[in-house]
């Protein structure tokens, strides 16, 4: 279990950095839209370009950081009857939850977008408005996004298991890294 839970700091690791470019993104995002916005109406110029980067970076926002969102526990769930449970019921929850239906989803997820991401690299397919921009930086968000959430799902499940044996503590472990 001690090289297990070695891995599971590695992993949250990489989540936390993939986490800060999706923080950054959704910055980047948002001051590309606002100087868009000032160009658009104050010079009478606008760029497809500006407004599919916008688009990409949101993206990065959405597929980075629900793996981090899931690391810190602040995903969506329905605690209508959860939130009841003890902790031992909680964890054998997650690792139900995680073992058939977030790995399962995800491999799948990857599985199908891995293809696409590489039909367009290959093909160096471009945005077919005026101005627009290659698409597989885009799609490469898709892949990359579902291999870091099964990432992260294997942490939280290995983290779920060192706590029943009692050798991980769950509440110490839920920091929030990018406040």
């Amino acid at each position: 279990m001690f090289f297990l839970l070695k891995v599971v700091k590695a992993i949250d690791a990489i989540t936390d950095q993939f986490g800060n470019i999706a923080k950054w993104a959704v910055l980047a995002s948002c001051l590309i839209s606002c100087a868009n916005a000032v160009v658009r109406y104050a010079f009478d110029y606008s760029s497809n370009g500006f407004i599919e980067i916008q688009w990409y970076l949101f993206a990065a926002c959405v597929m980075f950081g629900a793996a981090q969102v899931f690391r810190v526990n602040e995903h969506v769930r329905v605690d209508v009857l959860y939130g009841r449970y003890s902790g031992k019921t909680q964890a054998l929850i997650d690792i139900f939850g995680i073992v058939f239906f977030l790995l399962p989803v995800m491999v799948m997820m990857l599985y199908f977008s891995f293809p696409l991401f590489m039909k367009m690299y290959q093909s160096g397919e471009m945005s077919s408005n005026a101005g627009g921009l290659l698409r597989w930086p885009a799609m490469l968000t898709l892949p990359l996004g579902f291999f870091l959430m099964i990432l992260q799902g294997l942490s939280e499940l290995i983290k779920r298991l060192a706590w029943l044996q009692g050798k991980y503590d769950l509440d110490v472990h839920y920091e929030r890294p990018l406040q």
